[in-house]
Protein backbone atom coordinates (compact mmCIF):
# COMPACT_ATOMS: atom_id res chain seq x y z
CA UNK A 1 0.00 0.00 0.00
CA UNK A 2 1.30 3.46 -0.88
CA UNK A 3 2.16 5.71 2.07
CA UNK A 4 -0.02 8.50 0.67
CA UNK A 5 -2.99 6.12 0.64
CA UNK A 6 -2.28 5.20 4.28
CA UNK A 7 -2.40 8.89 5.29
CA UNK A 8 -5.94 9.08 3.93
CA UNK A 9 -7.05 5.63 5.08
CA UNK A 10 -5.99 5.90 8.75
CA UNK A 11 -8.80 6.55 11.22
CA UNK A 12 -9.15 6.72 14.99
CA UNK A 13 -10.67 3.34 15.79
CA UNK A 14 -12.63 2.97 19.01
CA UNK A 15 -14.34 -0.39 18.41
CA UNK A 16 -12.47 -3.66 18.09
CA UNK A 17 -13.30 -7.27 17.29
CA UNK A 18 -12.23 -9.88 19.82
CA UNK A 19 -9.46 -11.14 17.53
CA UNK A 20 -5.99 -11.11 19.06
CA UNK A 21 -3.11 -9.06 17.67
CA UNK A 22 0.08 -11.02 17.11
CA UNK A 23 3.31 -10.23 18.93
CA UNK A 24 4.87 -9.95 15.48
CA UNK A 25 2.47 -7.15 14.48
CA UNK A 26 3.05 -5.32 17.78
CA UNK A 27 6.79 -5.57 17.22
CA UNK A 28 6.40 -4.13 13.70
CA UNK A 29 4.41 -1.22 15.13
CA UNK A 30 7.02 -0.59 17.82
CA UNK A 31 9.78 -0.83 15.22
CA UNK A 32 8.01 1.87 13.19
CA UNK A 33 7.87 4.04 16.32
CA UNK A 34 11.58 3.48 16.93
CA UNK A 35 12.40 4.91 13.50
CA UNK A 36 10.64 8.24 14.16
CA UNK A 37 12.79 11.37 14.06
CA UNK A 38 13.87 12.96 17.33
CA UNK A 39 15.78 16.07 18.36
CA UNK A 40 19.47 15.25 18.34
CA UNK A 41 18.52 11.61 17.70
CA UNK A 42 18.00 11.26 21.46
CA UNK A 43 15.01 8.92 21.00
CA UNK A 44 13.33 9.84 24.30
CA UNK A 45 10.54 7.30 24.10
CA UNK A 46 9.62 4.26 26.14
CA UNK A 47 6.71 1.92 25.44
CA UNK A 48 4.69 -0.19 27.88
CA UNK A 49 2.72 -2.96 26.17
CA UNK A 50 -0.38 -4.06 28.08
CA UNK A 51 -2.40 -7.19 27.36
CA UNK A 52 -3.80 -8.06 30.80
CA UNK A 53 -7.54 -7.28 30.91
CA UNK A 54 -7.43 -6.02 34.50
CA UNK A 55 -4.59 -3.59 33.75
CA UNK A 56 -6.33 -2.32 30.62
CA UNK A 57 -9.50 -1.85 32.69
CA UNK A 58 -7.66 0.27 35.26
CA UNK A 59 -6.01 2.33 32.53
CA UNK A 60 -9.38 2.84 30.80
CA UNK A 61 -10.83 4.15 34.07
CA UNK A 62 -7.87 6.54 34.42
CA UNK A 63 -8.61 7.64 30.85
CA UNK A 64 -11.98 9.13 31.79
CA UNK A 65 -13.72 5.76 31.44
CA UNK A 66 -12.90 5.35 27.75
CA UNK A 67 -13.87 1.68 27.76
CA UNK A 68 -12.68 1.00 24.22
CA UNK A 69 -9.15 0.97 25.67
CA UNK A 70 -9.90 -2.17 27.65
CA UNK A 71 -11.79 -3.72 24.74
CA UNK A 72 -8.68 -3.56 22.51
CA UNK A 73 -6.50 -6.68 22.70
CA UNK A 74 -3.43 -4.48 23.25
CA UNK A 75 -2.84 -1.03 24.68
CA UNK A 76 0.52 0.67 24.48
CA UNK A 77 1.40 3.44 26.90
CA UNK A 78 3.83 5.81 25.24
CA UNK A 79 6.12 7.67 27.60
CA UNK A 80 8.50 10.58 27.07
CA UNK A 81 11.83 10.46 28.89
CA UNK A 82 12.13 14.04 30.09
CA UNK A 83 15.47 13.38 31.76
CA UNK A 84 17.03 11.95 28.59
CA UNK A 85 15.99 15.03 26.59
CA UNK A 86 16.97 17.53 29.27
CA UNK A 87 20.56 16.23 29.43
CA UNK A 88 21.23 17.80 26.04
CA UNK A 89 18.55 20.45 25.68
CA UNK A 90 17.80 21.54 29.25
CA UNK A 91 14.29 22.62 30.15
CA UNK A 92 13.24 22.98 26.49
CA UNK A 93 14.19 19.33 25.96
CA UNK A 94 12.19 18.24 29.00
CA UNK A 95 9.10 20.31 28.29
CA UNK A 96 8.94 20.41 24.49
CA UNK A 97 11.35 18.28 22.47
CA UNK A 98 10.60 14.99 24.21
CA UNK A 99 6.87 15.60 23.65
CA UNK A 100 7.38 16.45 19.97
CA UNK A 101 9.65 13.44 19.49
CA UNK A 102 7.22 11.10 21.19
CA UNK A 103 4.35 12.49 19.09
CA UNK A 104 6.30 11.59 15.94
CA UNK A 105 6.74 8.04 17.27
CA UNK A 106 3.00 7.80 18.01
CA UNK A 107 2.09 8.88 14.48
CA UNK A 108 4.43 6.23 13.08
CA UNK A 109 2.63 3.67 15.27
CA UNK A 110 -0.78 4.72 13.97
CA UNK A 111 0.34 4.57 10.34
CA UNK A 112 2.02 1.17 10.86
CA UNK A 113 -1.13 -0.22 12.50
CA UNK A 114 -3.18 0.99 9.53
CA UNK A 115 -0.73 -0.54 7.05
CA UNK A 116 -1.10 -3.88 8.88
CA UNK A 117 -4.90 -3.71 8.64
CA UNK A 118 -5.25 -2.93 12.34
CA UNK A 119 -7.05 -0.11 14.08
CA UNK A 120 -5.64 2.21 16.70
CA UNK A 121 -6.47 5.45 18.46
CA UNK A 122 -4.26 8.16 19.97
CA UNK A 123 -5.68 8.77 23.45
CA UNK A 124 -4.37 11.80 25.27
CA UNK A 125 -7.22 12.36 27.72
CA UNK A 126 -6.22 10.60 30.93
CA UNK A 127 -5.12 11.27 34.47
CA UNK A 128 -1.36 11.12 34.08
CA UNK A 129 -0.59 10.47 37.75
CA UNK A 130 -3.14 7.66 37.92
CA UNK A 131 -1.61 5.92 34.87
CA UNK A 132 1.81 6.45 36.45
CA UNK A 133 0.59 4.75 39.64
CA UNK A 134 -1.13 1.83 37.87
CA UNK A 135 1.98 0.99 35.84
CA UNK A 136 4.57 2.05 38.42
CA UNK A 137 6.16 4.52 35.98
CA UNK A 138 9.12 6.34 37.55
CA UNK A 139 9.44 10.13 37.74
CA UNK A 140 11.17 11.63 34.73
CA UNK A 141 9.31 9.25 32.44
CA UNK A 142 6.05 10.95 31.47
CA UNK A 143 3.07 9.01 30.10
CA UNK A 144 1.86 11.09 27.15
CA UNK A 145 -0.46 8.76 25.23
CA UNK A 146 -2.40 5.53 25.36
CA UNK A 147 -2.65 3.70 22.05
CA UNK A 148 -5.20 0.85 22.01
CA UNK A 149 -4.64 -1.49 19.05
CA UNK A 150 -6.82 -4.22 17.58
CA UNK A 151 -8.73 -5.43 14.58
CA UNK A 152 -11.28 -2.74 13.73
CA UNK A 153 -14.96 -3.43 14.30
CA UNK A 154 -15.91 -0.14 12.67
CA UNK A 155 -15.07 1.79 9.52
CA UNK A 156 -15.46 5.50 10.24
CA UNK A 157 -16.12 7.80 7.32
CA UNK A 158 -13.34 10.15 6.28
CA UNK A 159 -13.37 13.28 8.44
CA UNK A 160 -13.61 16.78 7.05
CA UNK A 161 -10.18 18.23 6.33
CA UNK A 162 -9.64 21.92 5.73
CA UNK A 163 -8.48 22.69 2.19
CA UNK A 164 -4.78 23.42 1.62
CA UNK A 165 -5.52 26.95 0.40
CA UNK A 166 -6.99 27.67 3.84
CA UNK A 167 -4.04 26.38 5.87
CA UNK A 168 -0.95 26.98 3.74
CA UNK A 169 0.67 30.39 3.57
CA UNK A 170 3.55 31.33 1.29
CA UNK A 171 5.99 34.10 2.04
CA UNK A 172 5.69 37.10 -0.22
CA UNK A 173 8.74 38.43 -2.04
Amino acid sequence: MDIFDIFKLRRSIRAFTGEEVSDEDIEKILEAARWAPSAGNIQPWEFIVIRKPETKREVAKAALNQTFIEEAPVAIIVCADEVRSSRVYGSRGATLYCIQDTAAAIENMLLAACALGLGACWVGAFYEEEVRRILNIPRGLRPVAIVPIGHPAEKPRPPYKRPLKEIVHYEKF
